[in-house]
């Protein structure tokens, strides 16, 4: 919890002192007497417990406000494949969506199972809260292009902080499900294969080692989901039902509600408020209640995702509605995790209806809100802003229902049955307020206190419609349940009125910096009435769980004593169960409490087995607020749950009736940096928060000895609470502060430096330390603060006594003094009646932790103790007994009995060189000096000359000696600084740094082992024993690639191995060097964290110049402010730990055999392999990589040879570069990225230090291989042999040999095993030798992050090289390795179509009515699309069946040991180059029904991964479909291993098909035709005669047409003909017929 971490930042001396508490319960036994036995140790652990019982809270040291600071943030999702997508004939594309930001991979035709490996980056500067919330959205779109957006396959969502909550940060090689949002009914939509990765500032990103094809191959086992997700999720509704609002800033101020009156003649609500909420890229409103300050909605809004959801927070706003812009007016997000449990017994989420309480800016209302993102959730708010009731619900949907639909939706919702309102009563005193910035001093001042909307001067006092009252024996039990008796209520005051602020008063000045308010024995107060829901039991059930923690917290401190630690935890458990005991009977006994959601309910089962914090709000919190002159200045907020009063202990508030200091703090973005780190006030205030009927003892908290001033009322109405009060007691203190030191403050000035002093704050009083130019101050001094008065009583103050605040200044000759840090301590107490002696007195020097702003800054060491003054005032105080010396006048040094007792040091230092100096003030460094001071002692180095031409300095060692403190901890720094000597006697600072610690260079002592000798008489006989024995291997099939992908892909199992078969390495020396022969060490990182940065002998120190960065950070070293490097070896010596050997030369003291840093001329040989996941450079996501060396003065830049558009390079280069060191030592290895037109970018670089390397034990100049050959890919790069070496190491560690019995001469095959290959059987093993051994580097390949200067902590990628160092005065070495990228082997890929069967059939013969396709096949391998090829087509198939005997060729480029097939093609006509791809080698059929005049018609498709597909059946009746379903089953072949393999396989039907792999050289001595061409040609497939063409058949058409389809239709047609023909014979024929009679014809 959170403030059980603030109190750890507190130690034991820090807490309020009281004599040992007695158990709760007796403890029989010999823990008696163990308890008796260790009092000095058991006071500190009492002191602990007592903590929790005082009546004054500890403060939060850390000032600035954590959240709504923006962080850099870098999202890397690599796009690898998708699976199983579910369309036909698809064109495939991946959209990658963070926020607002989209990008796309390249579109694949014609594929439902893509290959893209794509990498994309995004970059984020926001806070971490914005980050978290962003949705990462991985969709697939077929057939988009410019002139269409595409058809959305399916989509799959997460959260940002899902991922940063992994393990390493990420996601890798996992499968998204993808499914759609608008049918979620439809079921999967296929997979999307992916790396996703959240880098923040300072983390590192570790890539895990490949795992199994088919491990990885294994869709549903490598879901991207986090751990503990089911794997199938299932689609849910989440119900959030919205009701109404209360509190809402009121936004008609006098102006404006003027102006709205004029134009409108009346004055309405200015706000037209609407609730937007979002949730999982979702977002649904309310309606807008138009000009209202308490809107009613009862609305529901209706969100449809998978469940569980993988985005964390639903963000619930208010807003109002304005036809210009919208603006926020409160913000709550819902952490879904919080209301919901997983567990066997656990809920779905749930929550309300309840009150949700909005935090932001200020109430008072402008026309332009400064602190306005507060009221968007970014950042702590400073005000109570509104409050929302709502509910949320989740139903699991049945996806097989028909009705089931997916939207947004707003329905109506009905009013809720809560909570009767109560009311509560709040009380303040401000008894101290001190550290007032002298910005604001002289000006009137007073203090505000509101709760809610209560106590503001805008709302003024707002009363609900109907109060809480008792009416029924429901309630009355209820009250009795709660308060457990009814004397505590008292009677109706009536209607009192709220006192919130305090009166105005003018600061008086307490020092340079700060003013206090003349409070001295008259106290203000305030106190609010205000009226809310009874919800208490949250808030108690809170209350007793951080009760529970703040005891477990506590009681396991570290400097608890071993030896009473039993007796303590006896008590502890014994408490602890008591608590838990309560808890549960408290909370059980409150079941039928009035407004109890579900939620309740719930976590009430949870809180019985974890603890958690409520996420239903009750009473909101409260805010202090410092007003300047009608200004508002700076706030503090204090939970409600805290202050919240019940007469069970465990349930109250853990600041409920006690003193609190709090320091006020500058709201919003002001808060951030220097400003946010200075204290703004410092309140001692107590504070009391409870039933209005409860306030019988709201002031028995309050130390004693005062008199309440109360405004009178008049006869017979009750009291007021008082608005002042008096204290008629108080005690006179003398505090003694103890400043003894500081350590690794912040370098505040431009030289890199500070001139540090600490401003001691204690009540109305303060003093100052002398200054001390340093980063590591000793200023061995006592302030001692006379006739300090503390109101109370003496017990009280004894056991708890105010806080003292240490602030540290920078001293600056013009202008004011720079904050530094700021740390707390509480001092022992002694009263006047008490024995000034152990156990407590004196009391001891401890550490504080120094902070700026949220950030360590340093540590202090000093102690306290705060000396009552009696009745014979100062003669009673124990003497000063400080030091004999009086150099220091008045300043009082830290006396006897607290200074560390000192013991005589002789520290050494071997000064070896300086490096990389960089300019100051525009001049080159030239003839630069080193000083070493530690405890006011210290030597100088001798000077260099001339700093170009040689920076080693000439005279190697010098000691001085220094009086130390025998507790290593209390160890003063050591410091460094380096000066440029410059003409006529000026010095000037080129840079410093501070050892902190000396304890890594104290002296031990050599362990003299007796066993010695018997050691080296073992290693003796392993010379003799391992013998090794070279396999005959056919080595002209092998490269150093060979060795590079071996070593990758048996890392990780090549350690499990070697553990588990080294001990039978003796033994089995050939079997196990020839399964590791062709390996070596493969680093994930970078060498140096292997071997502790080769400081075995050696130390570089960064030199730092300039001030330190104001970032959050500041542990992060910053690059700006180095200004070169100083190399040293240090030695401390206690006198007592003198070695007597005398053989050692005295003027070198502990530094023996230590080579000569004379110039050296070295060949530095540079091997770059490949560069992964760069950061991209281009518009197009990509990047045109190639390597810059720099060593020294050598630049070379190898841009012509740069790879066109790749973001996973591989480079397979080395550059042999001369350099002379120590002049040229930092190698830089640069990844830039090469364009056309303008400077070439930077991508990222790393820097290597190779001086340390050279001269490291390690040797680290060239690694040592795991066998020695001398030609071949494999060939001994050294050009000192095993045996040189071996004898060279047995020199310098002064041990016989090495010698080589006849023994270990072994002949195998006629090749005999040399010296060679023992002596490096050895090395492999030199760290087992006793005393001079150590690990030697071994033959490598370290992996090196890059980094940007502009992005400083996030990797840019990753660089996979090593390097070989050879000195120039040795043998020459031999020829660079051949390390060039293989060349892809050409292949020729022969597929023969055969037949098809079982084939669908698509079409319906309009004539004949026949099913029949017109069957065709389609095939191409993967990646060359543009290279597909057809057979003919299989006309009229009623069966299904197909005939064929068709060839397809297709020549290809693959490298064996990656499995890809290499293609090179420009990515567009308008590309400069051709670009490079690697996709894996599967081949592609489908099968098609031609159409004439449509588009043809897709029947199905089969893709077979070359290297691992299913053996083919041998019939079409055992051809099944579980052949591609069971892969796991079904025996695998690789076409590259068997050439040719001849079957059947399953799509939509079956096909026959023959594959025959042939080499380039294989296809061109035999070559074949495509098709049935020539040469080779295939036989014309032998078709049924059903495959003519209908028209060939016309009788049989016509009948089937006339007699079978269209029967009736044509005897329809033939009666309507008819009778159309006798209609018009009738009208023909009717006139004249009509004449004939007319005439009488």
């Amino acid at each position: 919890m959170a403030h059980s971490k603030e109190a750890q930042t507190l130690t034991p001396s820090h807490l309020p002192q009281s004599p040992l508490s007695p158990p709760m319960y007796p403890i029989r036994g010999k823990h008696d007497n163990m308890a008796a036995l260790c009092e000095s140790s058991v006071y500190r652990f009492s002191l602990m417990f007592d903590a929790l019982l005082s009546h004054r809270s500890k403060p939060d040291i850390k000032m600035e406000p954590s959240s709504g600071r923006p962080v850099d943030y870098q999202v890397s999702v690599t796009v690898i494949e998708a699976r199983q997508l579910v369309g036909l004939n698809m064109d495939p594309m991946v959209c990658v969506e963070i926020g607002e930001d989209k990008k796309y991979t390249s579109m694949k035709e014609s594929t439902n199972c893509p290959y893209y490996n794509e990498y994309f980056v995004f970059d984020f500067h926001v806070p971490p809260d914005v980050m978290f919330d962003k949705i990462l959205k991985l969709s697939v779109i077929h057939s988009k292009n410019l002139l269409r957006s595409g058809t959305l396959v399916g989509t799959f969502k997460l959260d940002v902080g899902t991922v940063y909550s992994q393990p390493e940060h990420q996601f890798y090689h996992k499968w998204a499900l993808l499914s759609d949002p608008d049918d979620i009914t439809a079921g999967c939509k296929g997979y999307i294969k992916c790396d996703i990765a959240v880098v923040a500032k300072g983390d590192t990103i570790k890539t895990p080692h490949k795992a199994n094809e088919s491990d990885e191959d294994d869709i549903e086992g490598n879901l991207l989901i986090p751990e503990g997700v089911p794997a199938e999720r299932q689609w849910a509704r989440y119900y959030l039902k919205i009701y109404r609002a209360e509190g809402l800033p009121r936004m008609n101020t006098s102006i404006m509600a003027n102006v709205k009156k004029a134009f409108i003649g009346e004055n309405k609500d200015l706000v037209d408020p609407y609730v937007q909420v979002q949730f999982a890229g979702q977002k649904g409103k309310t309606s807008v209640q138009k000009s209202c300050y308490e809107p009613i909605w009862n609305e529901q809004i209706v969100f449809t995702e998978m469940f569980p959801p993988l985005c964390k927070r639903m963000k619930i706003q208010i807003r109002d509605s304005d036809k210009v812009n919208d603006v926020a007016i409160g913000t709550h997000f819902l952490d879904l995790k919080k209301i919901s449990n997983d567990g066997d017994k656990g809920f779905l989420p749930t929550l309300g209806p309840a009150w949700v309480n909005m935090y932001g800016s200020t109430r008072t209302y402008t026309l332009m809100d400064e602190y306005q993102e507060l009221n968007e959730g970014l950042g702590e708010g400073v005000s109570f802003r509104a409050r929302l009731l709502i509910s949320l619900g989740v139903e699991i949907l049945d996806t097989s229902s028909p009705e089931i639909t997916s939207s947004t939706e707003v329905q109506l919702e009905g009013v809720p049955n809560i909570s009767e309102v109560e009311e509560f009563f709040l009380f303040g005193s401000f008894l101290e307020a001190t550290m007032i910035d002298r910005k604001i001093g002289d000006k009137p001042i007073n203090f505000e206190v509101t709760i809610g909307y209560y106590g503001n001067e805008i709302d003024g006092v707002i009363k609900p419609n109907a109060k809480g009252k008792k009416g029924g024996d429901g309630d009355e039990e209820e009250t009795e349940l709660i308060h457990n008796s009814s004397d505590e209520e008292i009677e109706d005051d009536g209607d009192l009125n709220s006192v919130a602020t305090t009166p105005p008063m003018k600061p008086v000045v307490t020092d340079r910096n700060y003013f206090h308010l003349p409070y001295f024995e008259r106290k203000p107060c305030v106190y609010i009435k205000s009226w809310w829901q009874d919800q208490r039991r949250r808030l108690y059930n809170a209350n007793i769980i951080d009760n529970i923690a703040d005891k477990l917290a506590s009681h396991t401190h570290p400097n608890i004593v071993i030896t009473c630690c039993f007796y303590f935890v006896q008590v502890y458990i014994f408490n602890t169960c008591c608590s838990f005991s309560q808890f549960l009977s408290l909370a059980n006994k409150d079941q039928n409490q009035s407004g109890r959601t579900k939620l309740d309910r719930e976590r009430l089962k949870l809180c019985m087995s974890e603890v958690v914090r409520a996420p239903q709000h009750s009473v909101p919190d409260i805010f202090l607020w410092m007003i300047s002159n009608g200004k508002r200045i700076a706030y503090a907020r204090v939970p409600s749950k805290d202050l919240l009063y019940s007469s069970i202990d465990e349930e109250r508030g853990k600041d409920c009736g006690k003193v609190k200091t709090v320091f006020l703090r500058i709201p919003g973005k002001k808060g951030f940096g220097p400003a946010g780190w200075t204290v703004q006030a410092k309140l001692e205030i107590y504070l009391w928060l409870g039933l209005n009927r409860q306030r019988k003892d709201y002031l028995s908290g309050l130390p004693s000895g005062f008199e309440e001033n109360k405004l009178s009322r008049g006869p017979g109405l009750p009291s007021s609470p008082p608005i002042s009060l008096t204290y008629m007691m108080k005690q006179i203190f003398q505090l003694r502060v103890h400043m003894y030191q500081a350590r690794s403050l912040f370098a505040a000035d431009s030289t890199g430096l500070s001139d540090p002093f600490a401003r001691v704050f204690f009540s109305t009083q303060s003093q100052v330390t002398e200054v001390s130019s340093t980063l590591c101050p000793t200023w061995d001094q006592l302030l001692v603060f006379e006739n300090v008065e503390l109101f109370g009583e003496a017990n009280e103050l004894r056991d708890d006594p105010p806080i003292i605040v240490i602030e540290i200044y920078d001293q600056d000759t013009v202008g004011k003094a720079d904050f530094m840090g700021r740390t707390f301590a509480k001092p022992v107490v002694k009263m006047a009646d008490e024995h000034y002696g152990p156990p407590r007195f004196p009391p001891q020097l401890e550490y504080y932790q120094i902070y700026r702003g949220n950030c360590a800054a340093g540590e202090m060491l000093a102690a306290f103790e705060l000396l009552q003054i009696g009745p014979n005032g100062k003669a009673d105080l124990p003497p000063i007994d400080g030091p004999t010396d009086t150099d220091r006048g008045p300043i009082l040094p830290v006396p006897l009995g607290i200074r560390p007792v000192l013991s005589k040091y002789r520290i050494e230092v071997l000064f070896w060189g300086l490096r990389d100096l960089k300019r100051v003030n525009l001049a080159q460094v030239d003839r630069p000096r080193v000083d070493i001071e530690c405890a006011g002692k210290g030597v100088q180095s001798s000077l260099i000359p001339n700093y170009r031409k040689n920076p080693n300095f000439s005279t190697l060692v010098k000691w001085f000696e220094v009086d130390l403190p025998e507790n290593e901890l209390l160890h003063p720094p050591l410091n460094i600084r380096v000066v440029d000597c410059r003409a006529f006697g000026r010095y000037t600072l080129v840079g410093s740094n501070a050892v902190t610690t000396l304890r890594k260079f104290i002296y031990r002592g050599a362990d003299k082992q007796d066993d010695d000798k018997d050691g080296k008489g073992k290693k003796k006989k392993r010379k003799k024993g391992d013998e090794v024995e070279e396999e005959e291997l056919d080595e002209s099939m092998l490269d150093w690639w060979s060795k590079y992908f071996a070593s990758i892909e048996t890392l990780t199992e090549s350690i499990l191995v070697l553990n588990r078969l080294y001990l039978d390495f003796l033994h089995d020396a050939l079997g196990v060097f020839s399964i590791f022969r062709f390996h070596f060490q493969v680093y994930p990182k970078e060498l140096e964290t292997e071997f502790d940065n080769f400081e075995d002998w050696l130390h570089s120190f960064n030199l730092f110049r300039g001030k330190g960065g104001d970032d959050d950070d500041q542990n992060v070293t910053d690059e700006d402010r180095i200004v070169g490097k100083f190399k040293v070896r240090t030695d401390c010596l206690g006198y007592h730990d003198m070695p007597r050997d005398m053989t050692i030369d005295s003027n070198m003291g502990m530094f023996q055999n230590i080579p000569h840093n004379d110039p050296i001329n070295v060949l530095v040989r540079i091997y770059v392999i490949r560069a992964t996941d760069l950061h991209p450079a281009d518009i197009n996501g990509k990047a045109d990589p190639y390597i810059a060396i720099k060593l020294g003065k050598t630049e070379i830049k190898d841009k012509e040879n740069y790879i066109s558009k790749q973001l996973n390079p591989l480079f397979g280069k080395s550059f042999d570069v001369e350099a002379t060191f120590p002049m040229d030592s930092t190698l830089t290895v640069s990844i830039y990225d090469w364009d056309l037109v303008g400077t070439d970018d930077l991508i990222g670089e790393t820097k290597i230090d190779l001086e340390n390397r050279f001269y490291s034990k390690h040797r680290a100049t060239c690694g040592i291989a795991c066998n020695y050959a001398i030609h071949g890919y494999n060939v001994w790069r050294d050009p000192m042999k095993p045996t040189h070496i071996l004898a060279k190491l047995c020199k310098d560690g002064k041990l016989d040999g090495p010698n080589y019995g006849p023994g270990g001469r072994v002949k195998v095959e006629n090749r005999k095993q040399t010296d060679e290959h023992l002596a490096l059987t050895v090395l492999n093993h030199w760290e087992e030798i006793p005393r001079a051994g150590c690990k030697l580097v071994p033959e490598h390949v370290e992996t090196r992050p890059l980094l940007h200067p502009d992005k400083p902590g996030i990797e840019q990628g990753r660089i996979e090289m090593w390097v070989d160092m050879f000195p120039k005065d040795m043998t020459a070495p031999g020829p660079a390795l051949d390390i060039s990228p293989r060349k892809p082997k050409k292949f020729e890929l022969r597929v023969i179509i055969w037949n098809t069967d079982e084939v669908v059939l698509e079409d319906d013969d309009i004539f004949t009515g026949e099913k029949s396709s017109d069957i065709f096949v389609r095939g191409w391998l993967k990646g060359q699309q543009e290279d597909k090829q057809d057979t003919d087509v299989h006309y009229h198939s009623i069966t299904g069946e197909g005939n064929f005997n068709w060839r397809f060729v297709y020549p290809f480029d693959y490298l064996m040991a990656e499995e890809k097939i290499v293609i090179s093609k420009k990515e567009s006509m308008f590309a400069w180059d051709e670009t490079e791809y690697k996709i894996p080698a599967r081949l592609n059929l489908q099968v098609w029904d031609a159409d004439h005049f449509s588009a043809d018609d897709f029947l199905g498709a089969i893709e077979l991964d070359l290297n691992r597909f299913p053996r083919g059946a041998k019939t079409a009746k055992q051809c099944t479909i579980e052949m591609v379903t069971n892969e796991g089953e079904m025996p695998m072949v690789s076409i590259f291993k068997q050439k040719r393999i001849k079957g059947w396989w399953p799509f939509v039907g079956k096909v026959e098909a023959e594959l025959h792999l042939l080499t380039g050289e294989e296809a061109e001595k035999s070559p074949v035709g495509e098709g049935r061409n020539e040469p080779e040609p295939l036989e014309k497939p032998n078709r049924p005669d059903n495959s003519l063409l209908w028209f060939l058949t016309p009788l049989k058409a016509i009948k089937h047409l006339v007699c079978n389809q269209y029967k009736w239709l044509v005897i329809k047609i033939v009666t309507a003909l008819l009778l159309l023909a006798m209609l018009a014979l009738f009208l023909y024929s009717m006139p004249g017929y009509m004449v004939k009679k007319m005439l009488g014809a």
